[in-house]
């Protein structure tokens, strides 16, 4: 009989805690709304304790998202539980996730705690946060490097405490396949409540040797029912186990593992390009699954077999993970209609107005290259609906670069209505122009991060440029796209600019 694995996400909690990844209360709702279509069993909205922000978006999401149960997370403190209730009960299957650390250094190093006091804790906080919420998770943080009986009684008094879920994390990315497999038969076997079926046995597993798939469907195969993973592999360190190639696995691969998941994969590719955007965490080409080279063939070789038959060298197939290979050629003569409809095989649904928005962005760039792909469409999509307001806006901007020339820029923004200029030099052109845009909008944040990714292939490609400027400790992503690469980059630079000032404006 096919087993059902569960698909937890927690994209939202720790994938947003790799740096640079943060995401204001109404990005991590649109996520939230696309990890809905995507048809994950559980979306970790968040860390309710952890900031005003994070609770308001646990709770728009808890409020708001149909479809998948939402979960907060929360440390074994009746402080933590009690706030991630408050978020989280609003939807109809709420769910806390609680955890405290059971390997012998962070017992030691972290918690100062001895084991008996570390089970007792994980007892009483687990039996309180079930008498407020009637699913609850407990995670062993560390599992990969705890002492395996310890393990097996703390996982058995949770679950008679009312764990309904027991994750298994190796937090630190430690095991190997092997191992992991192995902890996790031991667990069902020397667990007695596991093994009757009292509860849901999942896994999280970090990327720090790179296993973090690997391990997960180790896991799997040794009987794990719930997988925790991310779009796009993102998270702390070196990340998580990705969600598209966890689930592209047990599809591909069912005749292995003898398993299946809910999920709509055609809406995979749809929900990387969106985290991609609102994080600013590039997917690097050769990224399984979803990289722009996944579906890519170069090799005479390759191409010969491919146009022969296609599973010479695809093992999937390009509409399994929501690519079109429609063949309307999308140009400057193409009206709204025809957008509208490409972009419905995409999965984008715009309203009128958000249509009319993408509709002249497309003309810029029709009248400037002959053909518009379709992660052309995809670009304007993510830079133009799936943006802050703009107190400032770019008019035009002019500049001067050469050999023998020192690099000017001159910038015109509107602000409030109001056209202001100035005009400043710079090491290169994009430099001249940050210092004219730094200079106009009087913001002191500095660039931390700037990047750049040719979106399509030609001279004529559009590029996408994302920049991280950081203020006050905090990080703002700006993302821009134009065939010319100093104008995406002032828009790169000014959407930064723009989210930081609503987030400010925001909190106050």
């Amino acid at each position: 009989m096919t087993r059902t694995i569960k698909i937890f996400d927690t994209t939202l909690r720790d994938g947003e805690q790799c740096p640079g990844a943060s995401l204001n209360p109404e990005e991590k709702l649109e996520i939230a709304r696309q990890l809905a279509k995507l048809n994950v069993d559980v979306i970790e909205a968040g860390f309710a304790i952890a900031s005003q922000g994070d609770f308001d978006a646990i709770k728009a999401i808890a409020q708001t998202v149909k479809g998948p149960q939402i979960c907060s997370l929360a440390r074994t403190k009746k402080e933590d539980i009690a706030r991630a209730w408050e978020a989280v009960q609003y939807c109809d299957r709420p769910r806390i996730h609680t955890f405290i650390a059971t390997s012998p250094i962070h017992m030691e190093k972290k918690l100062s705690m001895k084991p008996e006091q570390v089970l007792k804790i994980a007892v009483d906080m687990v039996k309180y946060a079930r008498s407020l919420c009637p699913d609850i998770e407990f995670s062993p943080e560390d599992a990969g490097r705890s002492d395996p009986e310890f393990l097996y009684k703390i996982i058995g008094a949770v679950i008679d405490a009312g764990a309904s879920t027991v994750n298994v994390p190796d937090t630190v990315g430690y095991t190997s396949p092997w191992e992991f497999g192995q902890l996790i038969e031991n667990i069902i076997k020397n667990v007695p409540q596991i093994k009757a079926k009292k509860a849901v046995i999942s896994v999280h597993v970090h990327n720090d040797l790179g296993l973090a798939v690997a391990n997960s469907l180790a896991a799997v195969k040794a009987g794990a029912d719930q997988v925790e993973c991310t779009i796009n592999g993102i998270g702390e360190r070196a990340g998580n186990a990705s969600l598209e190639e966890i689930v592209m696995n047990l599809k591909t691969r069912k005749d292995f593992f003898g398993c299946e998941t809910k999920i709509n994969t055609q809406e995979i590719y749809k929900a990387s390009r969106l985290v991609s955007n609102l994080t600013g965490m590039m997917v690097q080409p050769n990224k399984a699954i979803v990289g722009a080279n996944a579906f890519a063939h170069e090799a005479g070789i390759h191409q010969h077999g491919v146009l022969r038959a296609r599973e010479t060298y695809e093992i999937m197939h390009p509409k399994d993970i929501g690519l079109t290979e429609s063949k309307i050629v999308m140009g400057k003569h193409s009206g709204r209609h025809a957008l509208a409809k490409k972009l419905k095989d995409l999965g984008y649904e715009l309203d009128k107005d958000a249509l009319e928005k993408a509709y002249q962005r497309f003309l810029e760039i029709a009248d400037k290259k002959k053909e518009v792909g379709e992660r052309d469409l995809e670009t304007i999509v993510a830079e133009e609906i799936y943006v802050v307001p703009e107190d400032y806006k770019i008019v035009n901007i002019e500049f001067k670069s050469g050999m023998k020339l020192k690099p000017e820029a001159k910038v015109v923004l509107t602000y409030k209505g109001k056209e202001i200029k100035k005009t400043a030099n710079g090491a290169g052109p994009v430099d001249a122009v940050y210092s004219a845009i730094k200079q106009l909008t009087k913001v002191k944040a500095s660039l931390v991060d700037y990047s750049i990714q040719a979106i399509t292939g030609g001279t004529d490609a559009l590029g996408e440029v994302t920049v991280r400027i950081k203020d006050k400790n905090k990080i703002y992503v700006g993302h821009g796209a134009d065939t010319d690469i100093i104008i995406a980059s002032a828009k790169a630079y000014l959407a930064a600019i723009n989210r930081l000032l609503y987030a400010t404006t925001a909190r106050q």
